[in-house]
């Protein structure tokens, strides 16, 4: 059995052009043009090119980005008074503090202080409330992202499925574990350090691999025609004596898990693209809200 390849950077380039499509007519009909502040800390060079990223997305799709490059030794006090202005600031619907931050700034006093209207990555405490108790809120990307392909792949009905989450990260573990319970799947999570995780692996219809560790599901643990989606990427060292700096690989051993799934992302090309693409989903819903607009259905998990 070959697996279907489930195209993640092609869905997210029509997802893109489809946030474009709405932001012109909500511009046409109300003057808004949905903005994103995106704020970095410091020169981290995979954080710098990751924001450049989430830039160019945000300008080819008609949105706003409003840039801000902030020394490593900001202060804390500074980096919340920045924050408090594009709180106060009509133009910004939404905002992004890149993570990680330097050692010296408490990463969760920052992300509190984002109104959690304008919180465009979801991790709020109130935004993690929300979608904990099944209400309406702001939903991490990467998460957003994954529920979109596996309906993709299997329809919008995805009541009954055994669905298995291994990582239990705030950032895309938990959160998808409670996309996939209020799509009425029967949900486990699982972890690192969970015994038999093999078994746990062999029982599920959905597998969702997001626990950090290059290769580690290998294909027998997977059930024959399952579909599963790998967040993880990891850089493997090149081997002696070769160039270049290896090669990105995920959570899941892709050659093993193709040859059982019945569908499997790609890393990279599978979820990562589907990241920047959902960011600009949330900036869309929050511009939306704030104008009293409905929003579109794609923003909505």
């Amino acid at each position: 059995m070959s697996a279907r390849i489930i195209d993640g950077k092609g869905f997210a380039a029509g997802l893109r052009q489809r946030v474009a499509g709405y932001a012109a007519d909500l511009k046409a009909r109300t003057g808004t043009v949905p903005g994103l502040a995106v704020i970095l800390v410091g020169d981290d060079p995979a954080s710098a090119v990751y924001v450049r990223n989430k830039e160019k997305a945000l300008e080819s799709a008609g949105l706003h980005s409003f840039d801000h490059r902030l020394p490593h030794d900001t202060a804390q006090a500074d980096l919340l008074r920045l924050i408090d202005s594009c709180n106060r600031d009509p133009a910004v619907h939404g905002i992004l503090v890149q993570l990680p931050l330097p050692k010296h700034i408490d990463t969760p006093t920052v992300l509190a202080a984002i109104a959690p209207e304008k919180d465009a990555d979801g991790f709020h405490v109130t935004n993690a409330g929300l979608l904990a108790t099944g209400r309406p809120g702001v939903v991490p990307c990467t998460p957003l992202g994954c529920l979109m392909l596996l309906r993709d792949v299997l329809g919008r009905n995805l009541a009954g499925k055994r669905a298995l989450v291994i990582g239990r990260s705030t950032i895309v573990g938990r959160p998808m574990a409670q996309l996939l319970l209020g799509a009425d799947c029967t949900v486990t999570m699982a972890h690192s350090r969970t015994r038999d995780l093999d078994i746990e692996c062999s029982h599920a219809d959905i597998l969702i691999a997001a626990v950090g560790r290059p290769e580690m599901v290998r294909g027998d643990w997977i059930k024959r025609g399952a579909t599963v989606i790998d967040v993880g990427m990891n850089r493997i060292p090149p081997d002696c004596g070769s160039a270049g700096g290896g090669r990105l690989v995920g959570d899941v051993h892709y050659a093993e898990a193709a040859e059982v799934a019945g569908a499997i992302t790609p890393v990279p090309g599978g979820v990562g693209p589907m990241t920047i693409a959902c960011l600009l989903v949330n900036t869309l819903a929050a511009a939306c809200r704030q104008a009293g607009q409905p929003v579109p259905e794609e923003a909505l998990p």
